[in-house]
């Protein structure tokens, strides 16, 4: 497959950029893990290219992040390889990126990637002409050959043989793939000139069909291994399901049983809460052990909305309100950066992530903090309990880690005597593990994934009835507001460390999941100070991924990025870990519209949603998102607007609209004016942009009830019914125009 040939090492020439190994100077957590290797790895950026030109030689970019578990491997294998190591400086511009901070790098590679080798993930590695383009790609290479697969060196040897001996089909094939990966993005591309296209709403019960088709009805989810967590669509069916159709009920048994298959197994961390990034077996029974907050911020969401949908026989309202509860306390006790109401010193925010790996003895294992056998259940429980522990959570005599053990999973629902030893063992069970090496965490701070977060937290506080997940999420949402957004430059900044932003700006994900938690946060609230934050978002937004008449990812960017697709700006319209930024700029463009009353954005959100037909029915599972957004659309969405003082009667109307089911239910509420005044340590450059509105349009012209006491308002389209003054009757209004009813 490979013509293997050695030639003689190439010293760097005096003088020129990539002399030495630079990563020990910078933020990112990942790439201070390789700032000990002999590789003279340079940070992303022009002088790393500039340097790649001056010597003639291509660039090797390995992109990973902090908690990868091959990228370790990779890492120990060559990178710290002196031989490894020499043989790639001499050949190449060595280039280390965190996929995490620089998304729009890795999108654009990964594409390549995927292109050339048919295969994608992490670690990342791409041989790049000095101009940014990709001409020989792959993931994980070992350090020996393997069946099908070439050893590190040997991929070494034949890209530099390729690039002395045959440089003029190098850059040609080059320079072809780049055009291809931009004619995609042109194929692909959302217009937002025209009217709005009309959603045809029987694209829905297709997708549902469609899903139903792949979904596993053996072990639960969809599809085989590995299993990923089906976050986005998990929050189309709960939607789907909260609206009577033919197809409600099967969204509502498939949401259920994936849900449930999770929650009761290894993915779901049995004694602290939070889940796994996904599961290398098929049944569940064995994860990839890192934690990431993306996940569980997504995943803390899906089953609070389960709680709301009412849950059914196989994954009871309860179970789920138990999961939702340990996941967000997770959040907040292992990715917490702070003190919750801190606002005078660097703020509370969450970190990125926990590794896979824990580091025992100078060695890296992966799970090692995670995993038991029955004598180490024994000796913290004694033999009785710890054999009992082992027949509940399917730890057996061999392992099923490298043999090393076992995660706890227990695969059923425990009631009765089994739930009580469970939450009788538990405690001695996390103090002990908590006694073992620990994942390291990698602490910085990405904005859109704690927007993210911050919807998460405010809509589980609010239906759960948990205030101390309301109050982290304004905490959060102020740490955003200082820290990322920049004021002047009407911006938002997609990365800080330990209280300073820096690197790139945003893109589309980051300002529409930061929107997204704003409106949630305001909803749950009704603190007008969210609102005009989310709506500042939402307007920049709308200036800066609006580019030539097309929806794009990111703004402006670098050359060589821009190069690599053909000259052509990206937009990725699929899911993968988290929702497509398009996808979710749709959702919050929905919101503002209904609050607003903004037709404008409103036409947007429908532009975007025109990507809904080609992929429905033939490929939901990388479109839940804005199966989701499109399932609000068609709802209404149903606005509400709360009018009156506070007090208990307000508050009754207030919860019980947080705590229905409707698809993309908009929530207004009056601020009682305490909010208007931001807290200490929040940034005073917050005046609102030109075309920003000081209140919220949805409560304008709404007047109490004749005896000033509180009146709920159910609109569409900023059409309002007669208003409603008690809870029953607001459900019973809501049940006739959504056919959704509240948490019991």
């Amino acid at each position: 497959m490979y013509q293997v040939t050695s030639q003689p090492d190439q010293a760097v020439p005096p003088g020129v950029p990539g002399g030495s190994n630079t990563l020990a100077a910078e933020p990112s957590a990942y790439l201070r893990q390789h700032a000990g290797n002999p590789v003279h790895w340079q940070p992303y950026g022009q002088a790393a290219f500039a340097a790649a030109a001056a010597r003639d030689v291509p660039v090797f970019l390995s992109i990973g992040y902090a908690a990868c578990h091959w990228c370790h491997v990779m890492a120990h294998e060559s990178f710290e390889d002196q031989e490894t190591a020499d043989y790639l400086n001499a050949h190449f511009v060595p280039v280390k990126v965190d996929r995490e901070e620089r998304p729009d790098v890795d999108a654009v590679y990964m594409a390549a990637t995927q292109a050339i080798s048919g295969e994608g993930g992490w670690p990342m590695s791409v041989f790049l002409t000095p101009e940014g383009l990709a001409f020989h790609a792959g993931t994980y290479f070992p350090p020996r050959p393997m069946p099908g697969r070439p050893s590190f060196r040997q991929v070494l040897e034949a890209v530099q043989e390729a690039w002395r001996e045959r440089r003029d089909a190098v850059e040609r094939n080059a320079a072809s793939l780049a055009q291809s990966l931009g004619d995609a993005q042109l194929s692909a591309a959302v217009t937002v000139s025209g009217p709005p296209p009309l959603l045809d709403p029987d694209l829905l019960p297709a997708a549902v069909a469609a899903l139903a088709r792949s979904e596993d009805m053996t072990d639960g989810g969809f599809g085989a291994a590995p299993k990923f967590p089906p976050s986005a669509v998990l929050e189309f069916l709960i939607r789907h399901a909260a609206v009577p159709s033919d197809t409600a009920d099967a969204a509502r048994d498939m949401a259920g049983r994936t849900l449930a298959v999770m929650a009761r197994s290894a993915l779901f961390d049995q004694l602290e809460g939070g889940f796994a990034r996904y599961s290398v077996t098929r049944d569940w029974s064995v994860p990839h052990f890192e934690k990431m907050l993306y996940d569980n911020a997504q995943l803390l969401r899906d089953y609070v909305h389960w709680v709301r949908l009412g849950g059914n026989e196989v994954f009871p309202a309860e179970e789920a309100a138990d999961v939702a509860v340990r996941t967000a306390q997770w959040l907040l006790d292992s990715l917490g950066l702070g003190t919750v109401g801190d606002t005078g010193g660097a703020g509370f925010a969450l970190a990125s992530s926990l590794d896979a790996d824990s580091l025992v003895d100078g060695e890296h294992h992966e799970g090692a903090a995670y995993l038991w056998t029955v004598e180490g259940l024994q000796e913290v429980l004694g033999e009785e309990d710890g054999a009992a522990a082992g027949r509940l959570m399917n730890v057996g005599p061999v392992g099923t880690v490298s043999g090393y053990g076992s995660p706890l999973h227990p695969a059923r629902r425990l009631e009765g005597a089994e739930a009580e030893l469970w939450t009788r063992v538990r405690p001695a069970l996390l103090t002990a593990r908590n006694q073992r090496p620990q994942p390291a965490r990698d602490d910085k701070v990405v904005a859109g994934w704690n927007g993210l977060a911050v919807a998460a937290l405010a809509e589980a506080g609010a239906v759960l009835g948990r205030k101390e997940f309301v109050a982290a999420a304004e905490s959060i949402a102020a740490y955003l507001e200082r820290v990322h957004w920049q004021a002047a430059d009407r911006a938002l900044i997609r990365v800080s460390h330990a209280g300073t932003a820096r690197g790139i700006g945003g893109l589309l994900e980051d300002y529409a999941f930061c929107a997204e938690g704003m409106f949630a946060l305001y909803a749950a609230t009704g603190r007008t100070r969210w609102y005009q934050f989310a709506e500042r978002l939402v307007h920049a937004a709308g200036s800066r991924f609006v580019v030539d008449g097309r929806l794009v990812d990111t703004a402006g960017g670098d050359g060589q990025v821009r190069a690599a697709q053909g000259g052509q700006a990206g937009l990725d319209p699929f899911d993968n870990a988290t929702p497509s930024g398009a996808a979710a700029f749709a959702g919050v463009l929905l919101t503002y519209a209904a609050l607003s009353g903004s037709a404008e954005h409103r036409a947007l959100a429908s532009q975007v949603l025109a990507l809904v037909p080609p992929l429905a029915a033939r490929a939901p599972r990388v479109a839940g998102w804005l199966l989701a957004t499109a399932q609000a659309a068609l709802a209404g969405p149903v606005e509400a607007a709360v009018v009156g003082p506070p007090g208990p009667r307000r508050t009754e109307l207030h919860l019980e609209l947080l705590r229905s089911a409707s698809p993309g239910l908009v929530i207004a509420v009056e601020d009682d004016g305490g909010a208007e005044v931001p807290p200490s340590g929040a940034p005073s450059g917050v005046e609102p942009i030109p075309d920003a509105t000081v209140a919220v349009p949805l409560l304008a012209g709404r007047p109490a009830g004749p005896d000033g006491s509180p009146l709920a308002y159910l609109c569409r389209n900023m059409v309002c019914e007669r208003p409603v003054a008690t809870p029953g009757d607001l459900r019973a209004r809501l049940e006739l125009m959504t056919g959704a009813g509240p948490v019991s």
